[in-house]
Order: C-alpha cells, then structure tokens, then sequence
C-alpha cells in the first residue's frame, strides 16, 4: 500500500484550518480525508464534450462542516474551477446593443448555469445545488427571510452620456447570468424579495451619493421574470440608494506596508446579507502597464465607500495595483484585506465569472474576438466557491489571451493565498496553469479546472 503524504493542497489547507481556529483533532480529520480523497482521485478534472453524458452526481448533498468565524470551510469544492463553453451563447454584431435578448441567448445561458452548477457541486437538481453552497456558509441552509447579494459590476453605467435608459455599449453587466442564477434560487425554493443585487462603488473619498446606475436594460428582465428582487446602487431607476458602515464590522483595516491607506466602510447590504454571489467580468484593466486584470476580487471595489481621493498622503487603491506606481509592493494587496472581511469572506457561497464576452480593459467594447477561442466570442461562464482559483483561471485565460506578459500580474492571488482565501496555480516565481493545454484540465496540478463545451 502506497504510503500517504502530505501534498501542497493538504497543506494549504491544513493552514486555512488553523487559522480558523480547528482543534488539532478537527485538522487530523482534515488532513486525513484530504489524503483519502487524493488516493481516490476525487479532483481530476471532468472534461465532458458535446455528445457525451455528463458524470452522474450523487443524489444528496455533500455533508459540510460548519464554517468557523473567520474563515470558509476546506473542503472538495475549494480549488475547482468550471468552465463551460457555448458558441452559441452569444451573436453580436458590434452596433446593436450587447446586451439585447435578440444577441445573448437566454436559454443558452440557463443550459450554461445549471451544467457549470452540477458539474461543481456534483448535483443533479437545483435544490440539492443550492443545499450544498447554502451549507457552506448555514448548516441548514437558506430559510425565507435571509437575504442573498448578488455584487455586479456597472462601472461604466455612469460615463459619457450613459444614464438609466440610455447605454453606449462599453462594457457592464449582463442580466442574462443573473436571471439564470434567479431560475435556479427560486426553483430550489427561494423567494425574489429575499435577493438583491448591488453595486455601491464609492469612487472618490466625500461622495454623498455613492453606487453605480443600474440601468432599465438590466433591470427589467430580471424584475419582469422575478418581482420582488431589489436593486441597491445609485439613487436613480428606481433603485435604493447605497449606504455604509452601519455596524463596526463592516470596517476595513488595511495592513499596507507604508501606513498610507485609512479605513474604509463596506456597503451596508453586506451586513444584512446572509449569502454573497460575486459576479466579476472577465476583462483586463491596463496590462503590464497598470492593472493588469480586474477579476472578482477587484469587483469588490464596488462594495466600499471610496476607492481614491482620501484625506490623507497616496490614500488611493489604485497606487496599490498599478505596477508602475510607487505604492505597489508584490507581497501586499489591499483587495486581500477588503475580501477578507467577514462580511465577504464569511458570506460568499459562488463567484461566477462573465465570460460571455470579456472585455480589453475597463472602459472597452465587449471583446468579440478571442483567438484563443477560435476568433469566436468568449462564450464562457466561469463557476467556482474559491475566489482565488475562480481568479486565478481567469487570469490564465487573459495572459494566455496575450492581455498582459508580467508574472506580477499574479501577485494579488498568492497575496490572496496565504491569507487562506483559496487556491492559486504554480508559484510566485512560476505562477498560474495551462487552461489550453489538452485534455483540458492537464494544464493544473494544484486546481482542478473542468471544461465543458456544449
């Protein structure tokens, strides 16, 4: 019999389970399942093509250890990444608006979401879907009356002449992914009233009126399938104005190096929520000469009051990501220590990347041509419950897309890492996977990244 050993992945997570305050019985457990679950090859990747059944998951959820205060339970779901592919996903021709019902296909999107779903939580329905990523966060999973986040990212619904019925076809969210997610929730037995979607970003330090427009076209699909779902943002379209800091623990701490940046206040939502689904775009932000990509966790921005502007000398965000600034430092991020505020980082149950299009930088068109997709529209939606393996393979796509060639690119997921937040690829010298490389999923050691092409 094969001698067990303990891998990098038992280790990482053997450090996530300490830091969470496990008792030294809870972390042999831990390591030894892990160790079994090795042996049994529970995280190969699945790769399923057009035409072949999918794997058959199990019929009842998987059993979840009760999250502790300060951190997400280890577990099988952590480190897994799914993508899945549908050319079909998409048909747009550049003029007509990006997100029209007549360019993004919503049946596709559904097909999308509940195989990305099943293949992540090995379930077959949408109640025992949700059951697991409930758990995660509540042992007994959502009861009517607890309150779902949905954070998106709408940063260019206030630029140019952009406004609650007009929008110029720069890149923002689509409602198609978030009305596939609704479809699923309210199968599975959760009432609309109890979910709220959101964008609070507070740009600059003293704005009185903080949060993005959410405009009609986002909206009215979701509330014509769904009433009762409600929008938090900027007081405009019907939609509740954003409000912060209303409890202590909704304070973010930064622990930057040089003592620069002040606390800031997370959105008020984020206290009332029970569970947190983060939305991110698939887009760069500047490449090797800024920010290299703007994934989940910088879709937080969107969650506190100010980015940039503070009182005080380089009290700006942006110094600490762009890798020409003076601030930047490899080794610290301040988007680590925004998620990892209980309020996110004890909240979140998926992040789901918006793949369908992507975008070149934050103030882009759509990105219809992707060579490393056949010249094609990305057509992807990404689903994982570790946020840093979600950014990571997402970062894998863009640097393997060309978007930026720096391996710094990579610094804020191994930053993300040792603060336990999840899983990355590779190293810091020798960062990310292969996520072209076949079979799919080859191209990871450490995650486990499945690609399904419908």
């Amino acid at each position: 019999m094969r001698k067990s050993r303990l891998t990098r992945r038992q280790f990482l997570w053997a450090s996530a389970a300490i830091s969470g305050s496990l008792t030294l019985s809870g972390i042999y457990r831990l390591l030894s399942n892990a160790a079994t679950q090795d042996e049994t090859n529970t995280y190969m990747p699945i790769t399923v093509k057009a035409g072949e059944a999918s794997p058959t998951p199990s019929a009842t959820p998987d059993e979840t250890p009760t999250p502790t205060s300060t951190s997400q339970p280890p577990g099988p779901l952590m480190g897994r990444v799914v993508h899945v592919r549908d050319a079909d996903a998409t048909d747009w021709d550049g003029v007509s608006p990006f997100y029209s019902s007549s360019v993004v296909d919503q049946g596709v999107v559904d097909a999308m979401t509940f195989e990305g779903l099943q293949q992540l939580t090995n379930q077959t329905s949408w109640a025992n879907i949700w059951q697991v990523l409930f758990a995660r966060i509540q042992p007994g999973g959502y009861v009517p009356g607890q309150k779902i986040a949905i954070k998106v990212n709408f940063n260019n619904s206030d630029r140019d002449s952009n406004n609650c019925s007009n929008h110029n076809n720069i890149i923002d969210a689509l409602p198609q992914p978030v009305v596939s997610l609704l479809t699923g929730l309210v199968a599975a037995g959760v009432q609309p009233s109890d979910v709220i979607v959101f964008d609070a970003t507070g740009s600059g330090y003293g704005n009185t009126n903080p949060g993005r427009t959410i405009p009609d076209y986002f909206r009215n699909p979701i509330t014509s399938a769904f009433p009762g779902v409600s929008f938090i943002g900027r007081a405009a379209c019907g939609v509740t104005q954003a409000s912060f800091g209303k409890a202590p623990s909704l304070t973010v701490a930064f622990n930057d190096p040089d003592n620069y940046l002040l606390n800031r206040q997370l959105a008020d939502i984020l206290y009332d929520t029970t569970y947190l689904i983060d939305i991110p775009i698939l887009k760069d932000h500047g490449g090797d000469g800024d920010i290299p990509v703007t994934l989940a966790f910088k879709n937080h921005l969107g969650s506190i009051d100010y980015v940039y502007g503070g009182p005080g000398p380089h009290d700006n965000l942006h110094e600490f990501l762009a890798l020409p600034q003076g601030q930047y430092h490899s080794n610290y991020c301040p988007l680590v220590d925004i998620y990892n505020n209980p309020n996110i980082r004890n909240k979140t149950i998926l992040v789901v990347g918006d793949g369908l299009y992507g975008a070149w930088g934050t103030v882009a068109p759509p990105a219809q041509y992707w060579t490393i997709f056949g010249n094609d529209a990305a057509n992807s939606l990404l689903f994982a419950v570790d946020p840093v393996a979600a950014d990571c393979v997402m970062t894998d796509l863009l640097h393997a897309e060309g978007r930026f060639s720096d391996h710094r690119g990579y610094d804020f997921l191994f930053c993300a890492q040792e603060a336990s937040l999840g899983l990355c690829e590779g190293t810091r010298a020798d960062p990310g996977g292969d996520p072209l490389q076949l079979p799919y999923g080859s191209g990871y050691s450490t995650l486990s990244y499945t690609r399904i092409n419908l």
